[in-house]
């Protein structure tokens, strides 16, 4: 087992802020762990991800007894490239291109037909991959330094929160923590938009903080539903996901339990409660905080954690989307 270790960071320049960047010989070392069939935890500006090479059936099912995810829930296969995303693709249309030019790098992954190169351990046995580019420098340079796509989910244990910062991959491992890139805080916070490109137009599988005009949201018929049970088409479609240990719940208008210990997330009400936090009115600053407070509030022993939802329009869709997954009972 290849122990998890903190890294020395040099500062990098991106999008307006200074991040946390690993040297060259942890890439290198990241790199040889995955040529050989390991597994590597990396960050993205989404959250950081649990890797293998994409290309092994071996390595991609330790990603799921590591996890302990289902075999039904596909991977998001990350690449260096659109070149890269072609190469994987049995059929790229039009629409997946331009998608790719427009948001790549960045938080959108596109659902397209696969190639058989891609094992059908990563996709659950569908046709069809989830490609996505990420933004994160190390990200890609231990995309470029490999040379092949690494599938990779969010670094967590199934249905719990996923990481944006490295001691949240390490507090849900343990002893287990692969080896780890420490990259620094995230700076989306949620996962990406999952978009399936299909010869019928744009089908929004599961919202994120990048917003495709023309997309449609998905709504599975009774039978598309059962069709879930087998296999889902994409990640992050199971009812309970995103979720810390303390039970969360969904409230209105500073409405709370009368009984327990609990924390208080709000936005446009207040209310008394034993811990209170007003969050970010904007949609983007909200997401790039929501993990990180679950996180440390999930710390802290509250019976509940009470969060007001925000508000019902697009720009909060994805917010709502994981909050509603983090309350289901």
């Amino acid at each position: 087992m290849t122990q998890a270790r903190t890294l020395a960071p040099s500062l990098f320049f991106c999008h307006n802020h200074f991040i946390a960047m690993t040297a060259d010989s942890d890439i290198l070392k990241a790199a040889q762990i995955l040529r050989s069939g390991g597994l590597v935890v990396f960050p993205t500006e989404t959250v950081y991800g649990l890797g293998a090479n994409a290309l092994d059936p071996s390595a991609i099912r330790k990603i799921y007894a590591l996890k302990g995810r289902p075999t039904t829930s596909p991977l998001i296969v990350h690449v260096a490239s659109i070149e890269q995303a072609r190469a994987l693709a049995a059929d790229w249309p039009l629409e997946a291109e331009r998608l790719a030019r427009k948001y790549w790098p960045g938080p959108l992954t596109l659902v397209v037909p696969k190639k058989s190169i891609i094992p059908d351990d990563a996709t659950a046995g569908l046709p069809t991959v989830g490609l996505r580019m990420p933004r994160h420098p190390v990200a890609l340079a231990l995309l470029r330094e490999v040379g092949f796509p690494i599938a990779a989910p969010s670094a967590n244990r199934f249905t719990q929160l996923s990481p944006t910062t490295a001691q949240h991959v390490r507090e849900a491992f343990g002893d287990e923590t692969p080896f780890l890139l420490d990259g620094g805080p995230c700076e989306v916070g949620l996962e990406s938009t999952v978009i399936a490109v299909t010869p019928d137009g744009l089908e929004v599988l599961r919202p994120g903080m990048a917003f495709v005009e023309d997309a449609q949201e998905d709504k599975p018929d009774a039978a598309t539903m059962q069709q879930l049970e087998d296999a889902h088409r994409s990640p992050g479609q199971h009812k309970k996901h995103y979720s810390p240990r303390t039970r969360v719940l969904l409230v209105s208008r500073g409405h709370l339990p009368r009984k327990g210990r609990g924390a208080y997330l709000w936005l446009a009400y207040n209310a008394r409660a034993a811990f209170k936090q007003r969050m970010p009115q904007n949609a983007d600053d909200y997401a790039a905080q929501l993990y990180a407070t679950l996180h440390e509030l999930d710390r802290q022993s509250f019976d509940w954690i009470a969060v007001e939802l925000p508000p019902d329009t697009p720009e909060w869709a994805p917010i709502r989307d994981r909050l509603t997954r983090a309350a289901y009972e």
